[in-house]
């Protein structure tokens, strides 16, 4: 259940064995190599070293481990490039050709590196897809990562003018349902086609949309035929991608996954923290800068978990400070043992550590690992000792499933319409998203993450946060479930090409609840106005809709001038504005409250989740807290006083 990423290349082959055998001492079962390895595999064209690669597995097997094989084509060596240099992306925002020197720099679109990338995971295949030592097989390394899954290159522009006309036939036809009359932008022939950057001003939606469809559609047919290769030459062994956060790849995370056997995330909590918490206000960042937010790492760990076809992996999580975010604090002690265990309880099957030991050179000289670079245990080698120990208390995880009530309904178009179409700066569809989930999670409710096309027969409450395109396939699903329904702000309010929808927003959705949005305005968030529910006043900022009023609408909220900002038909809710935390948390206590669903809210740094029979609770506070146990708890990690920055699993 748990394992390391190591880089047998980067050490003297005299400490491999020492190395491995103090793996399997702490407890480690799986070791990842291999992944930014191919300038030392092939030197020049055709030119293989796998001497040291084979007796690099082989000591690894001998002290019992398992091995993660990757392909290495997340880094294309110098001699590729400079042997097909078309490989190499260019920068959208500037047109600039992105260099050799770091790591992911090709460009999906050229055919040049396509070929050589699958020839190389060919060749590997070949000689490791049956090698009894080898368990499974990683793709590539977090895709997209590093913003690029676009490309302004001559290759992209060649690929997407094929695209479209494979997507529309007839140019006439793509004009008109990119609404290219306006500003004198129609197309003669799909060789005119343009990239949607570096125009004067903002270029057409719908065009920046079917680029964006593109750019996914390139990374999955990569991905897709890796797959198919590595299937072809390792039988038996499981394939796996180690997702970064689902927003940043800019890519139908869904069909990305879809020939995986499961999925892997990089858990990362104070980098991405520093990142997605940036304009938080000081007093709460600060909370949470060396824990990260309570709910952050769970909200990648329940969408990885609703794109895996089984138990997700965690295939490179945070042991120390870390080197790329704009700031690195160190965790708290004891929370890399926390993070590992809330990924179980999120329905993890392992937990692999990154990495073994602190590089001393490089670019990520600076990042953390379990040992230090002069060999000394690092402070969360000590806690994955901890780990280990509690793991074998606990029964099997394999047998005990997450089971969710409430589902949140995502897509990625929903990321690419409120990036292309802002309508305010302070609008984030993660933000929003994640807002959501959050204060669900904040009632310890057990969350899905699913797709407009999923079965929403084991669900009481079925949550769009932020959807702008919905199709008719889940409007008719909505509409014959069980489920009660809730739709956030801008849901429906675009067609499939992105225009606003013929018979006003939220579109199709009024099939469900005859509502219309008359208007939208968006503001600064420091000019909230007051959103009425329940009695109670609360803040609507940012994003604001005019809902209309009239027969078979129930108003559920009001703004500051007595006009609807919620309402709700049958068992269908629309809510009309962006609000604060605390509206959100008081509208899903009270409507879970309505749909028998349990609720377990502890506070503010309290968070509790279930997996089977098995209660976990997590404390990102620096206080010790009394916990109230039911009676018939037997409890296997911790007590009934959660100390700072720790767990307790009980059994009921």
């Amino acid at each position: 259940m748990l394992g390391v990423c190591y880089y047998p290349e980067h050490w003297p082959e005299t400490i491999w064995a020492e190395d491995a055998a103090e793996m399997v001492a702490l407890g480690l079962k799986y070791v990842r190599i291999g992944e930014f390895a191919w300038s030392r595999l092939e030197s020049a064209p055709g030119v293989f070293h796998f001497d040291w690669l084979d007796r690099a597995i082989d000591t690894l097997a001998k002290a019992g481990l398992k091995v993660i094989m990757c392909t290495p084509t997340a880094t294309p060596p110098k001699w590729l490039i400079d042997l097909y240099p078309d490989i190499l992306p260019v920068d959208v925002k500037t047109g600039q050709v992105r260099g050799f020197g770091s790591r992911r720099h090709y460009d999906f679109s050229s055919e040049n590196y396509f070929r050589e990338a699958m020839r190389i995971t060919s060749v590997l295949g070949e000689r490791y897809g049956e090698h009894p030592a080898i368990c499974g097989w990683q793709t590539d390394n977090e895709l997209a990562c590093h913003d690029t899954t676009h490309s302004f290159s001559a290759s992209t522009k060649t690929a997407f003018q094929q695209w479209c006309k494979q997507h529309y036939t007839d140019i006439d036809a793509l004009n008109t349902a990119w609404g290219n009359v306006f500003w004198s932008m129609e197309y003669q022939n799909f060789e005119q086609i343009e990239l949607p950057y570096l125009a004067v001003t903002e270029t057409n939606p719908s065009h920046n949309l079917a680029y964006r469809r593109f750019s996914s559609d390139q990374v999955i047919r990569f991905h897709d035929e890796m797959i198919r290769i590595l299937r072809q030459h390792a039988p038996n062994r499981f394939i796996t991608h180690n997702f970064i956060p689902m927003s940043d790849t800019q890519t139908d995370n869904a069909a990305l996954a879809k020939n995986l056997d499961f999925v892997s995330y990089d858990n990362y909590p104070l980098g991405r923290t520093d990142l997605f918490f940036a304009n938080s206000s000081t007093a709460d960042f600060k909370r949470y800068m060396r824990t990260g937010h309570p709910d952050y790492s769970s909200y990648a760990f329940d969408q990885s978990r609703g794109i895996s076809k089984g138990p997700f992996w965690i295939m490179e999580q945070q042991p120390g400070p870390v080197n790329w975010a704009r700031h690195n604090p160190r965790p708290e002690a004891g929370m890399v043992r926390l993070w590992s265990w809330q990924a179980f309880a999120h329905g993890a099957a392992t937990v692999c550590f990154f990495r073994w030991r602190q590089v001393p050179f490089a670019q990520e000289q600076m990042h953390a690992g379990l040992k230090r670079t002069d060999n000394s245990a690092a402070t969360a080698y000590h806690e994955i000792q901890q780990l280990y120990a509690e793991l074998a208390k606990v029964p099997d995880l394999a047998q005990q499933h997450p089971a969710a009530k409430v589902a949140i309904v995502t897509e990625t178009s929903a990321q690419w319409v409120t990036e292309i179409e802002r309508q305010g700066d302070s609008y984030n569809q993660q933000q929003v998203e994640f807002a959501y989930y959050s204060a669900l999670r904040q009632l310890g409710i057990t969350v899905d993450f699913i797709g407009q096309d999923q079965d929403l027969s084991p669900y009481t409450l079925v949550i769009a946060p932020c959807l702008p395109i919905v199709s008719q396939q889940f409007i008719t699903n909505c509409a014959n479930s069980k489920a009660t329904c809730v739709f956030g702000p801008r849901s429906g309010a675009k067609t499939a090409e992105l225009t606003l929808a013929p018979e006003l927003g939220p579109g199709l959705i009024q099939q469900l609840i005859p509502v219309k949005v008359l208007s939208v305005e968006t503001t600064r968030p420091d000019c909230h106005d007051a959103l009425h529910f329940a009695g109670k006043t609360f803040q609507s900022a940012r994003w604001r809709e005019e809902l209309s009023e009239h027969a078979g609408l129930t108003v559920v909220a009001r703004y500051h001038d007595n006009t609807a900002a919620v309402v709700k038909a049958k068992q269908c809710f629309y809510i009309g504005s962006l609000s604060c935390d605390e509206f959100l948390l008081a509208f899903f206590e009270a409507l879970a409250q309505d749909l028998a669903i349990a609720t377990n809210k502890l506070g503010k740094d309290l968070r509790s989740v279930q997996r089977g029979n098995l209660t976990f609770v997590f404390n990102y506070g620096a206080d010790a807290v009394k916990l109230s146990l039911p009676e018939a708890a037997k409890l296997l990690v911790g007590t009934d006083v959660i100390n700072a920055f720790d767990v307790v699993v009980y059994q009921q």
